[in-house]
């Protein structure tokens, strides 16, 4: 009986235990996340107060009781932000577009292929990640300069066509395909890119998604390049209409209106990654492990 009482008390310090640890790692996971979204947060309340509100606040208020819609009208009617969305999609869709063409073939030919330096390639592929970002700036400009395709489409475009590190992540998921497939789709007269398309693509899909999910929010908050290459508003993104609005904010720097476009702008993106999270997180995870 002693012994039974016994293993009931510690079952129960167990379970007391077990219970204050899960308890400490919720307080600590909600602490964690409003650090994380306060600037969100802030970034939401900065919007909707007016612009005299907001200048005359010697100490800054956490909420506001005369919410305003106008820094929103504001961010529209002070630089042609329309045309920014429209031209950052148009950019978004078309390098991501091509970048999924060029990596998957590339991803397959290092996966699939067999030719002479494959392994050397790949390796010097690799090494060119070692390659600090200012350095390839440099030169894509000084490419796309003599190449006279500055204030375009095509000069924002073609540096970011692809990416070493989706050509690596997209290569060793298409290495954890059994090779019985690919050889019972040779031995049925199937082509290398049928079996790419009908076999290897479908059953990476996930990872597939994850690149494009990926590179459509690495396109849509590109800002070096795209202020680097452009100084034509026709041709200008949504990261240029920020600029614009902090440099001609009726006289003073706008600090409601420009968050009032963040807001517009990151919202696309923010939707994007709700609708698409358990892709990403499953592609993620798929691609980082290997059998």
């Amino acid at each position: 009986m002693a012994k039974t009482d016994t293993y009931q008390e510690i079952e129960r310090t167990a379970a007391r235990r077990k219970k204050g640890m899960r308890t400490t790692t919720y307080i600590l996971l909600t602490l964690w996340a409003l650090i994380v979204l306060f600037p969100f947060y802030w970034m939401l309340l900065t919007s909707i107060k007016s612009y005299g509100a907001y200048n005359s606040e010697y100490i800054p208020q956490f909420i506001t009781l005369s919410p305003t819609l106008q820094n929103y009208a504001d961010a529209f009617s002070a630089v042609p932000l329309g045309r920014y969305l429209l031209n950052t999609f148009i950019f978004t869709v078309a390098t991501t577009a091509i970048m999924m063409v060029v990596i998957t073939l590339a991803a397959f030919a290092f996966a699939r292929l067999n030719f002479r330096g494959k392994n050397l390639v790949f390796t010097l592929f690799l090494a060119l990640m070692m390659i600090p970002n200012e350095l390839v700036i440099i030169t894509n400009f000084a490419t796309i300069t003599n190449m006279n395709m500055r204030n375009s489409f095509l000069g924002l475009i073609l540096p970011s066509v692809t990416s070493v590190f989706y050509i690596y992540l997209l290569k060793e998921n298409f290495a954890q395909v059994p090779d019985s497939l690919y050889y019972a789709a040779k031995v049925d007269g199937t082509s290398d890119l049928k079996y790419l398309c009908k076999v290897m693509v479908p059953i990476c899909r996930p990872t597939l998604i994850t690149i494009v999910i990926l590179k459509v929010i690495e396109c849509w908050n590109s800002y070096v390049w795209p202020r680097l290459i452009t100084d034509d508003e026709r041709y200008f993104l949504v990261s240029n209409g920020i600029q614009e609005i902090r440099e001609n904010g009726f006289g003073r720097e706008n600090i409601p209106a420009m968050m009032a476009a963040v807001v517009v702008i990151s919202l696309p993106l923010i939707v994007l990654f709700l609708i698409f999270r358990e892709k990403i997180m499953a592609g993620v995870s798929r691609g980082g492990t290997k059998g």
